[in-house]
């Protein structure tokens, strides 16, 4: 199991690299968080752990959650009960307050990435709707015979939710909750990049699409098989 761990303190980055390992992880550290996460997308990650005291906690977990959907924690230097709220609403998982304990973080971890596990990939059917095939084995998608594109986590799992409610509207707090795994008022900006991103890679006019569709106001959705 892959860790990213994003820590300015090159101390604590010792001490929660130990704490990941000690859980079972491998681990990469970084200190500046959105390079990081823009190379990370299309590598295995199982756990991001946050430890930055340059950028204020909430503006941390927006950031992680615009790029992926693992299990978050974040330590932070204190959480009254509205930020700790705040943070979890936000996709954190985990609020670990300094000074914090390395025994029982190693635990909480573990037990973290017990109840993070999901069907794996590869175990998933391949989908194939109006000249469109999603290959979750490889992560792939292809468009009408054109050259298959690789997606990252978030963008397979938008479009694979898509196209399983096929001619369903989704409302944004939907797609939160089932794309990034976290419930609560949705964030209208980060999903509507995350569209952005994925029209990019399957749609032949991203001005005009013909697969994934916006109901203003509402939601998104695929469309039918039968439309144009």
């Amino acid at each position: 199991m892959y860790a990213l761990l994003l820590a300015d303190n090159s101390d604590e980055a010792a001490v929660l690299s130990l704490v990941l390992q000690r859980a079972g992880m491998t681990v990469a550290m970084a200190k500046e968080a959105r390079h990081a996460l823009e190379t990370w997308q299309d590598r295995p990650t199982d756990l991001i752990l946050l430890a930055l005291s340059n950028m204020a906690p909430l503006d941390q977990v927006q950031l992680v959650r615009a790029e992926a959907q693992a299990p978050l924690i974040i330590v932070v230097n204190a959480a009254h009960e509205d930020l700790h709220y705040s943070l979890l609403e936000l996709g954190a998982d985990l609020v670990v307050v300094r000074p914090f304990s390395a025994r029982l973080l190693i635990a909480q971890t573990r037990a973290l990435l017990r109840r993070a596990g999901s069907v794996p990939l590869f175990s998933l059917p391949t989908l194939s709707l109006a000249g469109l095939t999603l290959d979750p084995a490889t992560r792939t998608v292809e468009v009408r015979g054109r050259s298959s594109k690789r997606l990252t986590h978030l963008e397979f799992r938008l479009l694979y939710t898509l196209m399983i409610n096929r001619g369903q509207v989704l409302p944004v707090d939907t797609i939160v909750e089932r794309v990034w795994g976290y419930s609560g008022r949705g964030d209208r900006e980060l999903v509507r990049g995350l569209i952005s991103r994925l029209r990019a890679k399957v749609e032949a006019d991203p001005r005009n699409p013909s697969y994934i569709l916006t109901l203003p106001g509402v939601g998104y959705s695929f469309r039918q098989t039968n439309d144009r």
